[in-house]
């Protein structure tokens, strides 16, 4: 099969053109118009443990995340937002419910809001908010999830897209009647169809930047391919701006399926893509137990590289062929490929050492 070059991609009908979406500045970083599709995810720690909480900040930092969500779901833990941002690398932010003040105190310290202005009182209390966020030039997110839609969209519509869709309309013109227009939105339900089709909704009505997850997914598994096929359609289509996968896991999870799912539609080339079999009763190497080891080893790594630990010689000549590092497993000994070709022989035991040796050199040479 002949690979195809992105405008081929585009022709075939694989990857749709990028929707048209307004940019959003948070921190150092862009939301929307041409700037990357980001990553986000959430923390777990109680916000009030400073300490933890830049911990868990930091090492997902390490693995690639772009953006963090903290909750500030009391005065104390938005005044924590102080010291957690003063120790971290990546935009922060604060996650609001019902209080205003609350958003009023995180204002101070967060890169962005994420409220739903239903829910924090009336248009005074918006307007107050939208100040804050004016003062220290953050952006907000209206977040819609299908499990919270206010009463009246519920009697109306039901558990439905068109609920959510206009639910977030609602959100944006009490933002908008302040004159706020640095606007991020989600449309967040657990189920993909529904999630699909809102977000499908609403992109076609709206100029405002994506925030694309499928909401409380699951565990590890379940919830990977949940966000995966749900955001996965949406992505395709040109639709998503920045992303978070929802896991009943650690956060680093989150951050690892989260570059799986860009890097797998080419949206992302970071990091170390590992090509394997799925084994069988020709395979001459511990495949299983070399990729588990591999990715966990490698996942700090940034740069591009592309590997392929192939278990025989029936498609791993073919497949590490392609890689930019290769081990193909063969009796007694394995062949290793660089660049496409053969290079030695190693024995089992040299086999990890080998990849991580050649994965380091080859990371420093493309940085």
């Amino acid at each position: 099969m002949i690979p195809l070059n992105t405008e081929q991609e585009k022709q075939a009908g694989i990857m749709r053109p990028r929707r048209k979406s307004r940019k959003v500045k948070i921190g150092k970083l862009f939301i929307g118009g041409d700037a990357p599709i980001s990553i986000q995810s959430m923390t777990t720690t109680e916000t009030t443990d400073a300490q933890a909480t830049i911990e868990q900040i930091n090492g997902l930092e390490e693995i690639g995340c772009d953006i963090v969500r903290v909750s500030a779901n009391t005065m104390d833990a938005a005044k924590a937002l102080k010291e957690i941002k003063a120790n971290i690398g990546i935009p922060l932010v604060a996650d609001i419910h019902f209080d205003y003040r609350i958003a009023l105190e995180a204002a101070k310290y967060a890169d962005k809001l994420r409220i739903n202005p239903g829910n924090i009182g009336g248009q005074q209390q918006v307007k107050a908010v939208v100040q804050a966020a004016k003062e220290y030039s953050l952006p907000m997110r209206i977040g819609v999830n299908l499990g919270s839609l206010e009463r009246d969209l519920f009697m109306k519509y039901g558990y439905s897209p068109q609920a959510m869709v206009e639910s977030a309309f609602r959100h944006i013109k009490m933002l908008e009647a302040e004159d706020f227009l640095d606007i991020i939105v989600s449309l967040k339900a657990s189920d993909v169809p529904r999630m699909v089709e809102a977000y499908r909704l609403f992109a076609a009505q709206s100029e405002y930047p994506i925030h694309l997850g499928v909401t409380e997914a699951g565990s590890k598994v379940p919830g990977a391919i949940k966000s995966s096929m749900g955001m996965g359609m949406l992505l395709s289509e040109g639709i998503g701006d920045t992303i978070r996968v929802s896991l009943s896991d650690d956060p680093r999870e989150e951050a690892k399926v989260g570059k799986l799912i860009l890097r797998s539609l080419g949206l992302r080339k970071q990091g170390v893509e590992v090509t394997s079999c799925p084994t069988c009763a020709r395979t001459e190497v511990d495949v299983i137990k070399l990729v588990e080891e591999l990715e966990n080893r490698t996942e700090g790594v940034r740069e591009p590289i592309h590997v392929a630990i192939m278990g025989c010689a029936v498609n791993g000549p073919g497949e590490s062929g392609k890689a930019d590092i290769g081990i193909v497993g063969a009796p007694g000994n394995h062949l290793l490929y660089k660049n496409g070709k053969i290079t030695r022989r190693i024995e089992d035991k040299d086999v990890m050492p080998t990849l991580l040796k050649e994965i380091d050199e080859l990371a420093a040479q493309r940085r």
